[in-house]
């Protein structure tokens, strides 16, 4: 059920929801990006009739039989052998693979500075994913078979999967099959409980299960944008029981969903939060240090939280794990940034503002859009065209629990995006001080994933240079966005590289790369041996979780990744 090897799973655990710069897109950078395409079609008619030409003898090759375009082998839509040796399949792919053909010579020969044809070739590809006839039933050989099969149920389940989506899902097509889900039984099963809760927060402390522990305990921040169970999905792929399994005290924040009201919210909330969660963390524990754990958005927190308390002179912060993180983003780091104008990113702010939160299922379905073949047509195909239920994936579950983003908060991850505020030593004031990561000098262990096209690898790179630190370990999962953190033992294909000699990463990434190694496996045992030797020494665990202060309330994962958007 959950262990998410077809490829329809695979491809939308890769494009899962993620808080960045995407969260500032505005629909007037799309009506621009299209705009654009317009006027240049317009401004030079002869170049226009040119492609216009070469793709009518196109049209002529594929009537009379003589075309040779082809689909690519890897393109898993048109595998069925009906694309190959019916006429009537075989000239639609062609007349399809034409106008792609033709679409992107017309784009690589419009005058346009880089930019301007990255965004050409991105709205481009998203209209011809769009066209293709595989998201019709008439133009999919394989719905069709399928139709005549079941007698026409397929067709029926289809019409009911996509009425469900229209009265249920927000008229969004369905990634994941919710029913076989359920939060502490077979999702989130990790004994432990809520030790602290307050307005933005819960605290949750999991039970040990080994008799002795480290002394220094592990603080969890995850993303705002995501619920915090991602960390303990299923006993086999669980960052949770990796942790208590090798003696380290784990502690984990769950975020409160906000309402319009609590749209306040800003990084100055978000940190106090997590400062009130280190007091708790040393009370319950009784440690003068919390190592601290951190990936995508969380990660961006978890660097103003260390950035704040080196510049309060706070040394209780140990070594620090970011995880898929960009704290130095490029605007051509990813796909859609090319997508990206300053009156884009103030619009955004203005309207996240005034609407006081972003909705998570609004924010999950501009992502998809951003990525359709895989994040919608895929799953027409699959539930409306097919009949079958979308997947029950574990990650798609989690994918799906939508959380909403304070406006305000939006607002503050949008400008450190637009400042680089991580790279300008001192500059750039956020949550009560002055962002300067050169004076943090913990340990850090940074994490890529070499197939991450939601925080890229490169640009996770780039953190290795921001802090003070002088222990720096970067490193390179073979992976995706989640792929990449959900990395246990086991699976033969995983792998992973390191730098052969510890210490400082040089600045140049290709500079790392030549110097790293391959090693067969997941990555995890890895973390943990370097994690327990910056934990200090092995201590009895804790019969009970919480304090006399601080006592045991609500099991885990507790009650805040209850609340829907």
């Amino acid at each position: 059920m959950a262990k998410g090897n077809s490829p329809l799973e695979h491809e939308a655990a890769q494009s899962t929801t993620a808080l960045g710069p995407l969260v500032g897109l505005a629909r007037e950078d799309f009506v621009g990006a299209v705009a654009l395409l317009l006027r240049e079609t317009a401004t030079d008619p002869r170049r226009t009739m040119k492609h216009m030409r070469g793709f009518s003898e196109d049209m002529v090759r594929i009537v009379t039989g003589k075309s040779d375009l082809a689909p690519d082998p890897k393109d898993k839509r048109f595998k069925d052998p009906a694309w190959q040796y019916n006429p009537f399949f075989r000239a639609g792919a062609q007349y399809y693979l034409a106008v792609q053909k033709g679409m992107k010579n017309w784009v690589e020969d419009l005058e346009l500075d880089e930019l301007e044809r990255d965004r050409a070739n991105f709205i481009s590809q998203i209209i011809i994913d769009g066209l293709a006839p595989t998201n019709s039933l008439i133009g999919n050989p394989t719905a069709q078979k399928r139709l005549i099969d079941s007698g026409g149920l397929s067709l029926i389940k289809g019409l009911k999967n996509a009425y469900n989506d229209i009265a249920h899902n927000h008229g969004m097509v369905s990634m994941v099959d919710k029913r076989p889900f359920k939060l502490g039984e077979n999702v989130a099963t990790s004994k432990g409980a809520v030790v602290y809760r307050e307005t933005m927060f819960e605290l949750i402390q999991y039970a040990p299960t080994t008799e002795q522990v480290c002394a220094i305990p592990q603080l969890t921040i995850p993303p705002q944008i995501n619920k915090m169970y991602i960390n303990d999905l299923s006993p086999e792929k669980s960052v949770v029981k990796l942790q208590v399994d090798n003696g380290i005290q784990c502690f984990v924040i769950s975020w409160k969903n906000p309402t319009k009201e609590e749209g306040i919210w800003g990084m100055d909330d978000y940190i106090a939060a997590c400062l009130k969660a280190v007091d708790v963390v040393c009370e319950i524990t009784g440690a003068a240090k919390v190592n601290v754990s951190a990936a995508c958005s969380g990660g961006q927190t978890g660097a103003i939280l260390a950035s704040k308390m080196a510049a309060a002179g706070d040394n209780r912060l140990g070594a620090l794990t970011y995880m898929v993180t960009v704290l130095h983003p490029k605007q051509n780091d990813i796909e859609a940034g090319s997508l990206m104008t300053a009156n884009g990113l103030e619009l955004a702010k203005r309207r996240a503002a005034k609407a006081g939160i972003v909705k998570g299922n609004d924010l999950a379905r501009g992502f998809a859009w951003l990525r359709p073949n895989d994040l919608i047509w895929n799953y027409v195909i699959n539930n409306y065209l097919m009949g079958d239920d979308p997947p029950a994936f574990d990650v798609l579950f989690w994918n799906a629990d939508a959380t909403n983003l304070s406006g305000t908060l939006m607002g503050d991850f949008l400008t450190l995006f637009e400042t680089l505020a991580f790279t300008r030593k001192g500059e750039v004031e956020m949550a009560g001080h002055k962002i300067d990561l050169s004076k943090v000098t913990s340990d850090l262990f940074i994490l890529g994933g070499t197939t991450d096209h939601i925080t890229p690898w490169r640009a996770c790179y780039r953190s290795t240079q921001l802090f003070g630190s002088k222990d720096v370990t970067f490193v390179l999962s073979q992976a995706g966005h989640m792929q990449a953190i959900l990395n246990p033992p086991g699976n033969p294909k995983a792998k992973y590289y390191v730098s052969k000699k510890p210490g400082q990463p040089p600045a140049d990434v290709d500079d790392w790369l030549k110097g790293t190694e391959e090693v067969p496996g997941s990555w995890w045992p890895m973390w943990m041996d370097w994690l327990q030797k910056r934990s200090g020494q092995k201590i009895a665990a804790a019969k009970s979780l919480g304090s006399k202060k601080h006592p045991a309330r609500e099991a885990a994962p507790g009650l805040y990744v209850l609340e829907q958007a």
